[in-house]
């Protein structure tokens, strides 16, 4: 492994087709594709300020770096990451790649980041403008996550994610086979023409949550009063600790309340409307 530190770099592909490299407290000035095309590459301590540094690389480990605003569209069509204890200020980060794992890192700028990636691993995450974060992704595995940004996760597949709080609307739109546990979400029209979207022990706030849902789960989770008109058009499994405002014409399935405050049933319920609802 080739080392070089305390060094800059600008221009275009300065480190083109690298491999086998560590860089250590490297400065990237503006330029493009720093390091394009190369492998087995480890930062640490560096600063990334030219746009495109890390296309198409395969196996880097990123550690106490800084991507500034200028490094925008820093991280696509790569595989095999490790970053942590990083800042990302730049947007759009993280496209078309495989194999990710993030630890302690934060991007305060997270619009359009996490677009078509799979095999994805969060831990002590946190995100902000963060507008349609992870469209059309699947395999990602979350925990002690905070989100701060509309239309998350949509069109996900096969995600866990524990101990979030989760602020977006729209979030959850037509996934498939989500499990969240322990949770705050927080945002209108949450989990829409999602299925087997799975809720346990979530804090659910947000009118219009969890309609047109096929296979929805809810275990133990709690409601805050706008948390409104739930349901409809859904095939559900529910149970709820305490109160929840109003139930609008669920299709099918069964819904445990402590109480509820409104149920609406009216003729525009869907077939075969035979959903068991209970207050406990």
């Amino acid at each position: 492994m080739k080392t070089i530190k305390n060094e800059e770099f600008g221009g275009e592909r300065p480190l083109f087709a690298s491999h086998g490299l560590v860089l250590e407290n490297v400065t990237v000035h503006a330029g493009e594709s720093a390091l394009k095309e190369c492998s087995d590459i480890t930062a640490i301590g560096c600063r990334f300020e030219g746009k495109y540094p890390f296309w198409h690389v395969n196996r880097f480990t990123i550690k106490d770096c800084l991507f500034t605003p200028g490094a925008r569209a820093a991280l696509w069509y790569s595989s095999n990451l490790d970053m942590s204890d990083t800042l990302v200020e730049a947007p759009k980060m993280f496209r078309e790649m495989q194999h990710l794992n993030l630890e302690r890192v934060r991007i305060p700028d997270a619009a359009e980041t996490m677009w078509h990636v799979s095999d994805v691993r969060l831990r002590d995450v946190e995100v902000h403008g963060a507008d349609y974060l992870f469209m059309h992704s699947s395999d990602i595995d979350i925990d002690n996550y905070r989100h701060r940004g509309n239309y998350s996760f949509q069109y996900c597949r096969n995600v866990v994610i524990r101990n979030a709080r989760i602020s977006s609307k729209d979030a959850f739109w037509n996934t498939d086979n989500v499990t969240v546990y322990d949770s705050e979400l927080e945002g209108e029209y949450l989990g829409w023409h999602s299925h087997n979207l799975r809720l346990v022990r979530c804090h659910i706030s947000g009118t219009q949550p969890l309609c047109y849902c096929s296979d929805l789960v809810l275990e133990d989770c709690t409601f805050a009063p706008n948390g409104d008109l739930a349901f409809e058009e859904s095939t559900l499994t529910a149970t709820i600790k305490g109160h929840i405002t109003s139930v609008k014409n669920p299709t099918s399935g069964s819904i445990k309340a402590t109480s509820i405050g409104e149920l609406i049933i009216d003729k525009n319920i869907k077939a075969p409307a035979d959903c068991v609802i209970e207050t406990l």
